[in-house]
């Protein structure tokens, strides 16, 4: 026993020396470049499914292991953690940073739930909208931890709603028969008295039905918890939980700068196919916002469904006056937005910014007409969307926000400096560093099979797969991916996966986007368990939710 307590303490410890020391004789026996850039590749594998290791320091291992096996010189395993994906994701936090900085982001979510009502079906279609469209431009884990706490009180509010009209109910009716005991008694006051005993029997069997409603009521608690007095809250409050989760994530596929697994895909594919000019911030967007409205609408048909159930007179009431829980759901969003108080000059400012940046990603290069890139001809390629989120990021460290004062000897409050729309220390804290260092690491990894011939080795072994359909393998790679992605990272399972598609898709000779993009949306759809991505755990933790209920 004292034997497994030791292993169980130092059960990470041993699973990096058990990693790196049984995969060893791959390199040592076989003794060519590509098993010694597989071997890399498995250690990095196993040490990011199983995070014995912070992700961001397994993915340093290719910049250490690539030049001791002669793969590549460390000044260009070097140059691969630095590419343009960092310069975009930099403009894109500077956004994110002064939107959350100046509670833009509750702004917007509580006015598109304010428009869409309070029917509970259409309420949650409203969280589920806004949700998802603070996230295309924000990080899933941010906007799951901002709307969170709005659906909670939203959820609650509804729950104590209920419970006070049952209360003004019960109220009414214990009135109303008192009232009517009253009167019976006054009219038949002259009835004998075996008639009056006969009459006060009737309280006590009222109080006896009492106690049986009241044991009833209890052993509801009891089934669904302390927090809620029937099933249906409990219901209720695992729609809205679960709606949050899908929601953050499915927005998130809309946009290139959604996800962190969209930004890997499209560094990897454009620096891999680079002749192929067709991947930018408009053409991502036409091709997955259906997708994503499509699987918003159908994920809240599946949960309205499933836990609450359709009643389509309900939803589709015109024209009725609105019930007490809806009128005191209403006053919570109401109060809520009040809170905030009217548009400041940050959030305006920042709100332009936010329109330009979109303007400038969409109309660089549509497609279908001649973008604003066309003024840069003489210099093909050169301007990317990353030069139009490093525009806009620097001005938010350059427009003012606010006066800066001080008092005088005399007594005099004058301006001495102005403080920007975000400060570098508040940029730093919003920054993610681990997954720019993963990013690159899974950059270097991809760089190193290329060089080392294990691409084309494994494309070559895969070769055959070309004997079935290309919806087959479309499918069997999604399959792959979105089982892989509910046990690891996101960020690690694209990662891993990429320089393993790419090679499988030129060998069979189909187009390489069939089966990357397809992949690249099904990592994303860890929905399974809590720990599968961060939206997952951050509604869990509020406790409305089972591991089976995922």
């Amino acid at each position: 026993m004292k034997l497994l307590s030791y292993i169980l303490v130092y059960r990470r410890f041993l699973l990096v020396l058990l990693s790196v020391l049984i995969l060893l004789p791959l390199p040592l026996v076989i003794c060519t470049k590509e098993a010694e850039c597989a071997y890399v590749l498995f250690v990095v594998a196993i040490l990011w499914i199983t995070e014995a290791l912070p992700l961001s320091i397994t993915a340093l291992l290719p910049g250490l292991l690539f030049p001791l096996f002669g793969i590549m010189p460390s000044t260009k395993v070097a140059s691969a953690y630095f590419k343009d994906f960092h310069l975009l994701l930099i403009g894109v936090i500077c956004l994110a940073t002064s939107i959350e900085k100046w509670n833009l982001h509750k702004r917007i979510a509580l006015r598109m739930v304010m428009m869409v009502g309070v029917n509970p079906v259409w309420l949650t279609l409203g969280f589920m909208s806004s949700t998802a469209f603070l996230s295309m431009w924000l990080s899933n884990t941010s906007t799951a931890a901002m709307v969170m706490p709005i659906v909670e009180a939203v959820a609650q509010q509804i729950i104590s709603a209920e419970a006070e009209v049952e209360a003004t109910q019960m109220t009414y009716f214990n009135e109303s028969a008192t009232h009517g005991l009253e009167v019976d008694e006054t009219v038949i006051g002259q009835e004998t008295n075996e008639r009056k005993e006969k009459t006060k029997q009737v309280p006590g069997f009222s109080n006896d039905a009492e106690k049986s409603s009241s044991k009833v009521e209890m052993e509801k608690n009891a089934v669904t918890g302390t927090k809620y007095r029937s099933k249906k809250d409990h219901m209720m409050c695992k729609l809205m939980c679960l709606s949050i989760a899908y929601s953050s994530t499915i927005g998130g596929l809309t946009t290139i700068t959604g996800t962190s697994t969209n930004l890997i895909f499209t560094e990897h594919f454009n620096t891999r196919y680079p002749e192929c000019q067709c991947l930018n911030f408009g053409s991502w967007f036409i091709f997955s916002f259906p997708a994503a409205v499509i699987l918003l609408v159908l994920s809240w048909i599946w949960l309205q469904w499933l836990f609450l159930g359709f009643n389509f007179k309900e939803m589709f009431k015109c024209g009725k006056t609105k019930t007490f829980k809806e009128k005191a759901c209403a006053d919570v969003i109401k109060q809520e937005y009040e809170k905030l108080g009217p548009m400041r000059y940050q959030e305006i400012v920042t709100l332009v910014l936010f329109f330009i940046m979109a303007l400038l990603w969409f109309s660089r290069n549509p497609g279908f007409i001649a973008g604003w890139s066309e003024l840069f001809a003489q210099y093909p390629g050169f301007v990317t969307d990353s030069t139009v989120a490093l525009i806009i990021g620097l001005l938010f460290f350059l427009i003012p926000a606010k006066r800066l004062t001080k008092t005088t000897s005399t007594g005099e409050i004058v301006a001495f400096d102005y403080s920007p729309l975000i400060t570098w220390k508040e940029f730093q804290s919003f920054m993610p560093w681990d997954i720019a260092i993963l990013v690159g690491g899974g950059f270097a990894l991809a760089d190193g099979c290329e060089v080392s011939g294990l691409s084309q080795w494994i494309g070559n072994k895969l070769s055959p797969l070309g004997s079935l359909p290309v919806w087959l393998i479309i499918l069997i790679s999604s399959l792959i991916v979105t089982s892989l992605t509910e046990v690891a990272s996101n960020p690690a399972t694209i990662t891993i996966l990429l320089p393993i598609l790419s090679p499988l898709a030129e060998a069979i000779h189909v187009n390489p986007l069939q089966i990357l993009l397809p992949s690249t949306l099904c990592t994303s759809f860890a929905f399974l368990l809590p720990v599968a991505n961060p939206p997952n755990a951050i509604v869990f933790s509020y406790g409305h939710l089972r591991v089976i209920d995922m």
